[in-house]
């Protein structure tokens, strides 16, 4: 058999009173309440928006306070707000095996929760109140998450109604789940159902009234202005006055010494498994005088309520922090991937005024195509063009223009390659530096893109059709006009491409001169007798400015696969600036219902307890 004991109790009023009026829910003007209730929906919205995807250490924390509160602002703050005339419910919580089921059933004189010596006992939580009060409670406007049930059940997310028409109506008790349960769910739903308390009634016992879950919870509750009362359970008799005196040393140290705290001696249990009505007549009386005190229940409401609001601010204030950090990582990250691409992009644009694009394969090609004469050749008339064209296919062998083509485009395509590979390295050594970085990587980022190859290949071909069409219509304009039959738009726009290669619109530097034994000099001065000085240095300019166009919008294409993955995990912008306003707002709102109490007001149950410290049956 379970054992239990004669009570001894210092009877007081729940630890709320240094912030406690006393008047009741129904003096509250409605328009305040509703712009409360406004406010506190306002700010569940801005809960929902911030976002915290990104691994940072303020990222789980602050997701945990966000379900939190949100979990509040649906089971309690606002259901509560709604109606402050609702009967007071006191959740009944604490360790495992503290006799907590035991403890509702003997104050209820009836087996409403399930006890027994399997752990955990209490699997889905048991509400408890008068036939009067059951409307309120079935309506699910508190504690709307929970599936409301009349039987008892195994899962954790349903709320078993019961009622007992012993307990004074205006009072309810909620039997929850163990704080400390080996199932996770049930440890959860005891923290979240404990949220939703008007009174908290902790139980603990003799052997474990200073485990460090109880008190955690119960800093929880002082923090948030929530009234409490305690059980000591299962004390041996001749131990009672030491453990009783050191828990309240304990409760003080806390700022919890205004907390009722009620002793219960081991004894045993009836038939029914009840307490004996002698051992729980102190704690019976003192709800009873609690419960027929309509002015004390609302002025416990009022306070429970009053301290949830004021602790919302810094837990919000929290959160926009939270919401700051990871749109400032967000951008961090990203700024990483646009800096590694923006020197891809610097170091295309420096090879192309460098001049390091006309050694090799591209000036041999050059020196071929105007030292065999085909680039003046190919300025005359169309039977030259086709007289080439014929050559190349008796020979087998294309002619010097389309291989000098071909070589722009392999040296462009490995530049291209070059700078992707370098820019996707940097971009990803970048990220794997920072947590939230390292959390979002992949390994192909590592890499440019596998098709970058055939995008850069078809960029190029696609640039240099642009070049000739750019020839084309920058020709259109000229009085030799009716002369263009007899001129190449091909060698011509050869000419201007390898003028973008130089770092002065195609006028060579020293380098280039040697290199290119000034074969380079005698195609610009060519394109200066037919489109003029100025003409040709506009020509290169523009072809450079629309080569670097479509080198950008590939780059940017490549750092879209790190960007990506930033902006699904990005918060709103103003996610923190949202949330400070929002728990300004509630703050005025607060202050303007009238909740607000003085510190030093008398306690709201003073009327209803003994002020002696001390009770004996």
């Amino acid at each position: 058999m379970t054992t239990h004991g004669d009570s001894a109790t210092r009877a007081g009023a729940p630890a709320v009173a240094a912030r406690t009026g006393t008047p009741t829910g129904d003096d509250q003007p409605a328009e305040a309440t509703a712009g409360l209730s406004a406010a506190l929906t306002d700010l569940r919205a801005a809960i929902d928006a911030a976002r915290f995807p990104l691994a940072l250490p303020s990222a789980e924390s602050a997701r945990h306070a966000a379900r939190s509160l949100t979990d509040q602002l649906d089971d309690y703050l606002l259901p509560r707000l709604a109606r402050l005339d609702a009967p007071l419910l006191v959740v009944v919580g604490g360790s495992t095996g503290a006799g907590k089921s035991t403890l509702v059933n003997s104050l209820v004189q009836a087996r409403v929760s399930a006890a027994g010596v399997l752990r955990p006992t209490t699997r889905s939580p048991v509400l408890v109140c008068n036939p009067a009060d059951a409307a309120w409670f079935r309506q699910g406007e508190l504690l709307p998450g929970l599936t409301r049930t009349t039987e008892p059940s195994e899962h954790p997310g349903t709320l078993q109604l019961v009622t007992a028409p012993a307990l004074p109506a205006g009072l309810a008790f909620l039997d929850a789940p163990d704080i400390d349960s080996v199932v996770d769910a049930n440890r959860a739903l005891a923290g979240q159902l404990l949220a939703a308390a008007d009174l908290w009634l902790f139980v603990t016992t003799a052997a474990r009234y200073a485990d460090a879950v109880p008190w955690e919870l119960l800093r929880s509750a002082r923090a948030r202005g929530t009234a409490v009362a305690m059980v000591l359970d299962r004390v041996p008799p001749e131990a009672a006055d030491e453990i009783a005196a050191h828990l309240s040393e304990m409760l003080a140290s806390q700022d919890l010494g205004a907390a009722p705290l009620f002793v219960l001696p081991e004894t045993w249990v009836d038939g029914q498994g009840l307490l004996p009505d002698r051992m729980t007549a102190p704690l019976s009386g003192w709800f009873a005088r609690l419960a027929g005190d309509a002015e004390a229940r609302s002025a416990v409401v009022r306070q429970t309520l009053d301290g949830a609001l004021a602790a919302l601010h810094p837990v919000v204030e929290g959160l926009a922090d939270a919401a700051d950090e990871q749109m400032a990582a967000a951008e961090a990250l990203d700024e990483r991937v646009r800096a590694a691409y923006r020197g891809a992009e610097r170091t295309v644009d420096q090879g192309l005024r460098d001049g390091r694009l006309l050694r090799g394969e591209v000036l041999a090609r050059w020196q071929e195509f105007v030292g065999t004469g085909e680039f003046f050749r190919s300025l005359e008339a169309r039977i030259g063009r086709l007289r080439d064209r014929m050559v190349a296919a008796v020979t087998g062998r294309p002619a010097p223009a389309a291989e000098l083509r071909t070589a722009i485009e392999s040296q462009l395509v490995t530049l291209l390659r070059g700078v992707a590979a370098e820019a996707a390295e940097n971009a990803y050594t970048g990220w794997k530096a920072h947590p939230a970085g390292a959390a979002l990587l992949e390994p192909e980022l590592a890499y440019a893109s596998a098709d970058l190859p055939a995008r850069g290949e078809q960029l190029v071909r696609d640039w240099q059709r642009a070049v000739l069409e750019l020839v084309r219509v920058e020709g259109g304009d000229r009085r030799f006009v009716a002369r263009t039959a007899a001129y190449a738009v091909n060698a011509t726009g050869l000419a201007v491409m390898i003028g973008v290669f130089a770092s002065t619109a195609f006028i060579p530097t020293g380098l280039e001169v040697a290199a290119g034994t000034g074969t380079a000099v005698a195609g610009q001065t060519v394109l200066q007798a037919i489109f003029g000085d100025q003409a040709v240095r506009n020509l290169s300019r523009k072809a450079r400015v629309d080569l670097l166009d479509r080198v950008g919008a590939l780059l940017t294409e490549e750092a879209a696969r790190f960007l990506a993955r930033t902006e699904a995990a990005r918060p709103a912008t103003d996610a923190g600036a949202a949330l400070r306003q929002a728990a300004v707002t509630v703050e005025r709102a607060r202050h303007r219902s009238g909740l607000t109490t003085a510190d030093g007001a008398p306690s709201p149950t003073a009327t209803a307890t003994d002020q002696d410290g001390r009770h004996h049956p």
